[in-house]
């Protein structure tokens, strides 16, 4: 269930662990209202990292984009799947190994960052491992002998497994799709560097320091998962991909600490719902299910709203075991 903090995130915390696309900003734009509240966080004097399973761009290039929408941000603000693939990497080989490369300049930079040696597929004399992550322009005759190499033994280590990614044409196919393609052909798992696995997050906290860090994400299965497998506080925030049918068929494993429409929660202290004879209430809301089906009465802040929805939700999928009917239900405004 949702967890309470007497004061605000940005205090109570000291590192807040940031997705970007869907949480500071949507496609092209900054997710209204976060540049000034991230701002604010900072001022409070928590640390800010920005991170990205994907493994694409230099941390340079995110940390442009980022200041082009009003969010301070230096390339050390920014961690990347790639730079937590090295670092997987980096620690099981010696410095220059050669690994065999398909992926984007991200991914290079950030072999040749922690001192590895990236070479082609046609170069993989003496190379040691292959690694792969999202590259618009990889080609298939390379996909070909990548997973050629990974069948024959070579050890594999994959930026990410995300099965989507957002393109100005809409969603398309991401990196996990050419895991799938390559695990299928080799009957090979990758060690997997990004989120919902460890690496990342590790890394993130050993670049950016912070003894008690904060997942913030809109993503139930790689942010919220990603922080339960590092045992790390979480929040949600609403602004990107998980609606409300998405949020009441939650596992357990995937259910954040805290929950807020945007990122303004960071700014605030969280009180979890109370139990009152089956119902869940906070702040003037009531959420109780009825034959199956969720009915929310009252009125209030619509943080409180959706607190009391998730608690109502996952106490009726935890005891029932189907989500819980939402049909009908429309979250407030403000």
């Amino acid at each position: 269930m949702l967890g309470s903090s007497a004061e605000p995130l940005s205090t109570a915390h000291d590192l807040a662990m940031l997705d970007l696309d869907g949480v500071v900003y949507v496609g092209g734009e900054a997710v209204p209202g976060a540049p000034e509240r991230l701002a604010e966080a900072r001022g409070a004097g928590m640390r800010l990292a920005f991170i990205t399973n994907n493994a694409a761009r230099p941390p340079g290039q995110v940390a442009e984009h980022l200041r082009e929408l009003g969010v301070a941000a230096q390339p050390g603000d920014v961690v990347t799947s790639a730079q937590a693939a090295a670092r997987v990497l980096v620690d099981r080989f010696d410095p220059g190994a050669r690994i065999v490369l398909l992926g984007a300049v991200g991914l290079e930079e950030a072999l040749r960052e922690a001192g590895l040696e990236p070479v082609p597929v046609d170069e993989a004399d003496e190379a040691r491992a292959v690694v792969t992550g999202y590259g618009p322009d990889v080609l298939w005759r390379d996909i070909m002998r990548a997973a050629v190499l990974i069948r024959d033994g070579l050890p594999w280590v994959a930026s990410n497994a995300d099965m989507s990614i957002p393109t100005g044409y809409g969603i398309a196919p991401g990196h996990g799709v050419l895991v799938d393609a390559i695990r299928s052909f080799s009957g090979v798992d990758p060690v997997v560097a990004g989120k919902p696995q460890r690496p990342l997050l590790d890394e993130t906290v050993r670049r950016v320091g912070g003894r008690h860090p904060l997942m913030v994400g809109d993503r139930l299965d790689t942010d919220i998962e990603g922080a339960r497998h590092a045992g790390l506080d979480s929040l949600l925030v609403l602004t990107g991909v998980t609606g409300l049918a998405e949020l009441v068929a939650a596992r357990r494993d995937a259910r954040p600490t805290y929950l807020s429409p945007d990122l303004a929660g960071l700014l605030e202290a969280h009180r979890a719902p109370a139990d009152e004879d089956g119902a869940r209430v906070l702040g003037g809301w009531r959420a109780r299910v009825e034959a199956g089906r969720l009915v929310v009465e009252g009125d209030g802040a619509a943080a409180d709203w959706w607190r009391v929805v998730a608690e109502a939700a996952w106490a009726h999928l935890d005891a029932a075991g189907d989500p819980v009917d939402t049909d009908g239900l429309t979250a407030p405004l403000t």
